[in-house]
């Protein structure tokens, strides 16, 4: 492995509690921030990245005047390479122990107490001089796993060298995880290709929440106008596409099968969450309660079956008088204790989810059931939202499917740990729920009132993580991104977004210049408990080549492709 690295300076400086300082042997121009090195001595081997690169010089002298017009050329070259030199910062983040050199007779009976080294934080430094290489790609792979793999995903290529950097699969559905960048940086390219990786895989299910309705059918990107394949195209069977309301299509295209909302499936909380997209008063949940406790799950029925009529009437002088309608909201609110005004205002807000097509007294089919059983069968599904598109609708439609799926999940999880043989209970099937626009349901508002915060605090234990999708990381509540293991950014330009991003993570205070300088688009910077250590890489494209590593070409038995098929 020695041979396949690059060697480019020397240890001069540093410790646990800095950066390590390395001269540069060569030329600053052939080192970029955030370049994987490795320090190498005795027994240990370290690894870390690039965060600064500086200039100096023996005497500042030689730094400020130029030295080509005073000497002849021989002697300023021979100046200048003693004279001025370039020193990099390195991050350290890792270490390994690998014994004494393979050669020597003591490797045999190390290598017998040590079968499997394990990488460790940083617990001691190297001396002075140490070494100091590029990484090779057998680095990459002993850090960040071998492509080809079980689980091992693909994700970019390290910038100087083009080595490929693998992504753990396995360890990344066991934490909710975000994708960030600012508008425009590809951030739905790269969760396509996290997404393609994760179906590949077949560990865990998928239910992307998609409001503009990217990911199902083939697309045309915005820049190239090149056609962009849908995950139904690359995954066929594997992924079902479903269409909000009756008779949705998506861009022509037929849906698996539509989704319509029961009215006794909505909770008064689904419509408490809409609070602020409503403008709805305090007095709201009072109202809201005292209708469940007339009506029970049918309170949204009978609410929007009601008028805001008068009827006249005669009293026993022959006195004419108004009175409300026997169907009326004065007429439910008043025996009820209900301040009439406060109830007849939220049926007036009310109305634009009254007037919801797709939610309806009876479905033709049970479209939240087909849902969940295609995801606890090990299906994929795509909600796309069709022309419905409003905050209002995302809000409405993703909380409420969440809130069911999250009952299903701790039901089938409490079955499963009760250890009874004879409920035939499996282990629940892992799910990653894709949440687009993360910040209209997770900000500090919001948090508490949705299904999406408690998944994200308390669901993994329920097999059940969230993949958040946002250009906004700093409208996101502190609390929900503080439970985010794997973080994949691309640029932000908002110090903010930034501090968001990396908050509750070490370093972050020299991790903070390299993303803000990355490149607007196919550089990315992965962090975070799916990666043993930060790492700024060149995401893959989303395009024919990886479409086609992806489906592999080979050919599928017959029992794959009956099980594709549901039989």
């Amino acid at each position: 492995m020695e041979a396949k690295r690059t060697k480019i300076g020397y240890l001069v400086g540093g410790g646990l509690k800095e950066n390590f300082r390395v001269r540069l042997t060569v030329s600053p121009q052939e080192i970029q921030e955030g370049a994987f090195v490795v320090l190498s001595s005795g027994y240990w081997r370290y690894y870390g990245i690039v965060t600064d690169i500086q200039l100096g010089a023996t005497d500042p002298r030689f730094a400020d005047e130029q030295m080509g017009g005073r000497f002849p050329a021989h002697i300023s070259n021979a100046l200048h390479g003693q004279t001025l030199f370039a020193n990099l910062e390195v991050l350290p983040n890792l270490m390994l122990e690998v014994g004494p050199d393979e050669s020597s007779p003591e490797y045999a009976g190390w290598i017998r107490s040590n079968p499997q080294p394990k990488l460790l934080p940083v617990k001691n430094i190297p001396p002075h001089h140490a070494e100091v290489y590029l990484a090779g790609e057998g680095d990459i792979a002993q850090i960040f796993g071998k492509p080809g793999e079980k689980g091992n995903f693909i994700i970019g290529h390290t910038r100087e060298q083009g080595h490929p950097v693998c992504l753990d699969l396995e360890k990344f559905v066991q934490r909710s995880s975000g994708v960030f960048g600012a508008t425009g940086t590809g951030k739905s390219f790269l969760t396509r290709l996290i997404l393609a990786g994760l179906i590949q895989f077949n560990k865990a299910s998928v239910l992307v929440l998609d409001m503009h309705n990217e990911y199902g059918f083939n697309d045309k990107a915005s820049d190239t106008k090149m056609e962009v394949k849908g995950l139904k195209t690359l995954f066929k069977s594997r992924v079902r596409v479903v269409g909000l309301g009756a008779g949705t299509t998506i861009r022509g295209e037929q849906v698996d099968f539509n989704l319509e909302i029961p009215m006794e499936e909505l909770s008064t909380a689904d419509i408490e969450i809409l609070t602020r997209e409503l403008n709805l008063k305090e007095t709201t949940p009072t109202t809201l309660s005292a209708l469940y406790n007339s009506f029970k799950n049918n309170w949204f029925a009978h609410f929007k079956a009601m008028n805001r009529e008068e009827v006249e009437v005669t009293d026993d002088r022959g006195k004419v008088r108004k009175t409300p309608h026997p169907g009326s909201v004065a007429a439910w609110a008043e025996p009820n204790g209900v301040n009439v005004m406060a109830a007849e205002g939220l049926h007036d807000k009310l109305r634009r989810v009254f007037d919801k097509p797709y939610i309806v007294q009876k479905p033709a089919a049970d479209g939240l059931k087909n849902i969940i059983q295609t995801l606890e069968n090990g299906g994929h599904v795509v909600l796309s939202f069709g022309e419905y598109e409003s905050d209002l609708d995302y809000l409405l439609v993703s909380n409420l499917l969440t809130r069911k799926i999250r009952s299903s999940w701790e039901h089938k999880t409490n079955t499963f740990r009760t250890h009874d043989p004879a409920s035939g209970a499996g282990e629940p099937r892992p799910l990653v729920i894709v949440l687009e626009e993360a910040h209209k349901l997770l900000n500090r508002e919001m948090a508490s009132q949705t299904t999406f915060a408690t998944i994200a605090r308390e669901l993994r234990k329920y097999y059940v993580t969230l993949l958040i999708v946002d250009q906004r990381p700093s409208q996101i509540y502190d609390e929900v991104m503080s439970q985010l293991g794997t973080r994949i950014s691309g640029w932000l330009g908002d110090e903010d977004d930034i501090h968001a991003v990396l908050s509750g993570l070490s370093g972050r205070e020299a991790l903070r210049g390299m993303l803000a300088r990355l490149q607007p688009k196919e550089e990315v910077l992965l962090l975070g408990w799916g990666v043993p250590m930060p790492l700024p890489v060149r995401s893959r494209r989303y395009d024919e080549g990886f479409w086609k590593e992806l489906t592999g070409g080979t050919k599928k038995s017959r029992e794959q492709n009956l099980k594709e098929l549901g039989f």
